[in-house]
Formats: C-alpha cells, structure tokens, sequence
C-alpha cells in the first residue's frame, strides 16, 4: 500500500455538519398523521415507521460511534481515469488469502460490508479461508467522484473496478457482489476472466425455461418478485427517467433522503431483520452517509444509465452477458427477485448454489454469517483449481 497512487483516507465529518444534520432534523416538520385514516402500508412505508425513524434519528443515533466503527479499517483514495475512488482495504495476515472485490448496489454504500468484512479477513479459526477485503465505493457513491459524463454505465465501473485490483497487485481475484453491484461483477466475469476468476452473487435475476412446472419455493418467490415489479418500482421509474428532478428535490433533504433510502430497507429486507434495533442504526447509518457525501442525486445515474429492472434477466441471458468464470449464488429468501438453481445456471458456470430461508436483498447485513459461510465454501471448493 505504499504507492503514491494510492493515499490513506480517514472519514471525518466535520462536527459543524453533524450540527447541521440535527439542526434540519429539528427543523422539519412532519405532517402528523397519514396520507389517509389507517392509511397502514397501502401508500408507502406506515407513518408511524417513518415517525419513529425520524425520532430515533434526532434522539438517539450517534454518527461518531458510527464513524468511529468505520475507521476501524483502512480507507483509501486512488485516481483512476481522473476520477478518485474510495475504497476499504482489510487485509488478512495470512500469505494464502485470497483476494476479494465486494460490490454495493442502491441504496447501499461500502458500509452495507461493514458486519462482514472483519469475519472474511481476520476468521476466528485459523485454518478457515481468509481473503484480502476490497470494498470500493461506486462512482457516485460516498467519496468517490460523480461519474464524469453522461453515458457512464457499470460496464465503465466493471473496468475501473478492474484496474484497482491490479494497482493493489491482485492480478487474480475473486468478486462478491448484489443488486447494481451483480451487473458490475458480471461484467467483470465475463469480459475479465484473466483477472477476475470466481465470482458469487447474492442477487442474480434470472428466469425458468418455458413449460417447465414451478415447485414451491419458485412460485412463492415468483409472486413476490411480480408485486415487486407491480407495485413497488415507483422510486425506480423516477430515478430512471428524472434524477435530476428527485435528485435535487432530496439533495439538502435529510428526512426525503431517509424516506427514500429507508422505503427500500423497510420493503427488501426479511421481516425478522426489519425488527432487529440494528435494523434502525442501519438506516440511519446510511441515510447519513449519503446526506454528508451529497451522494444522493449521483447515486441515481446506475437507473438512469443500465438495463431496467424488467429487463434484467433478459440482459443476464445475452450471451455476451454470460458469466464465464466459476459462479456461486446464494438464494435469499426475502429478495426482491429470489432465484433459483435451474434460472441461474442458464446466465453462467454455475458451480455453487443454496437456498437460505432467512435474509432478504441486503445480505451482508442481515445474514453476514450465512454468506461469509457461502463465500469460504465456494472459494475452498474453486480456488485452489484455478492454478
């Protein structure tokens, strides 16, 4: 890490913005009561979740016990292609550690690896797998640039992402990676297999051949998948078509930034998470970080510029788009777009797949021992193949 090319960083809020943060809050003024007489989840996210939310933020949060855990591993900067890139990089002590890219989606951040990265790079049993953690934050995302024209796609991140695995001297590695994050890490397993050479994905819309008849599971996933597309993509179509109006209208907005952000937490998540307190710090975590790195409007432009959601397993099956590399995917049953083994394998080398019953679209977060678990099995069962 001694290069000049790469420049320690150290998140650092200033106090006065933590100030201004709490100030807006105090100064918001909610409505004070729903849309409608028990208006319940009809409409959006319950007012009494939102309320609730938006007291704990003013109450109860505490940004510098956040920031304090995210300083306890090693942030950098590095300028690739003129545009600075924020990146975690948790190294394993071990010489036989194996190098891991992991890759957020919206609404995440680099934080959404933050329960996770600890168990992969520093396992309590020694003779468990370890990995050389690499968390970047996307273009657009935190405190990496906004991308820098119009046009720029994840293919653009998939290169970039590429370039700074190389410039750490990871010439071969292995990617994690959901939601946007998927269409980063199948870009990079298809079209930079010299480097990239094992790939897992906690998110993979794919879909069944024709005729085949669903079992269970498929058609309980396959029915939340369709309300989903239904009724749940209004902050999509609006991201994909006017971010700039929604971008701006949230931009210096701390509690549109929590609705719209936290709508997504509260909707993908497995149930049992949404009651966990941790659920809440989650959150507000991440609704803070995208008010303190004015992240919100940029972050819309992976909407605005890639495939749109109902196009996404048609896009995984182009055989351009085919994941060439060893492929593992893990099933969440609380996804947005759950998939399964026989829907998966028709958009790569699939070589791993398991259903868990518990966790939803946010994986790392909700089930970090689960998937930490599917990584090693997949890296254990793969790795040591590719020579």
């Amino acid at each position: 890490m001694a290069s000049p090319e790469i420049r320690p960083f150290r998140i650092d809020v200033p106090v006065e913005e933590v100030e201004r943060l709490k100030r807006k809050l105090r100064d918001t003024r909610l409505p004070g009561r729903p849309i409608v007489p028990n208006a319940g989840s009809s409409f959006g996210p319950t007012y009494q979740w939102a309320e609730s939310l938006y007291n704990a933020w003013i109450n109860e949060y505490d940004w510098d016990s956040a920031q304090a855990q995210m300083n306890k591993v090693p942030h950098y900067i590095t300028t690739i292609e003129d545009i600075n890139i924020h990146f975690v990089h948790a190294r394993a002590q071990s010489l036989d550690a194996i190098p891991l890219l992991m890759i957020h989606g919206w609404p995440g951040s680099f934080w959404e690896f933050s329960q996770i990265w600890g168990r992969l790079s520093c396992p309590p049993n020694d003779k468990d797998i370890s990995f050389h953690v690499v968390v970047p934050s996307m273009p657009g995302f935190c405190w990496s640039d906004w991308p820098p024209r119009a046009g720029w796609t994840l293919r653009d991140t998939a290169r970039i992402f590429n370039t700074l695995m190389k410039r750490l001297g990871y010439d071969q590695y292995m990617v994690q990676c959901g939601d946007w994050g998927h269409f980063v890490g199948r870009e990079l397993a298809s079209q930079y297999t010299d480097s990239c050479r094992l790939i897992h994905c906690n998110f993979s819309p794919s879909s069944l051949p024709e005729g085949v008849e669903y079992t269970e599971r498929e058609k309980e996933v396959a029915q939340r998948a369709d309300d989903w597309l239904e009724n749940h993509m209004g902050y999509a179509v609006c991201m994909r078509t006017r971010p700039h109006t929604i971008g701006l209208a949230l931009h210096d907005n701390p509690m549109g930034i929590l609705m719209w952000v936290g709508e997504k937490y509260n909707e993908a998540a497995d149930p049992k998470t949404q009651e966990r307190p941790f659920w809440t710090t989650a959150i507000l975590t991440t609704a803070s970080l995208y008010f303190f790195t004015d992240c919100i409007m940029p972050s819309m432009l992976c909407y605005y510029e890639n495939a749109y959601h109902e196009n996404f397993a048609e896009f995984a099956l182009r055989p351009e788009n085919r994941i060439k590399v060893p492929f593992g995917y893990t099933s969440f049953y609380w996804d947005t777009e759950p998939s399964s083994r026989r829907a998966v394998e028709r958009t790569g080398n699939l070589v791993f797949y398991r259903e868990r019953d518990n966790g939803g679209h946010f994986a790392a977060l909700e089930s970090p021992e689960g998937l930490a678990l599917d990584i090693r099995e997949l890296a254990g069962q793969e790795w040591p193949k590719l020579g």
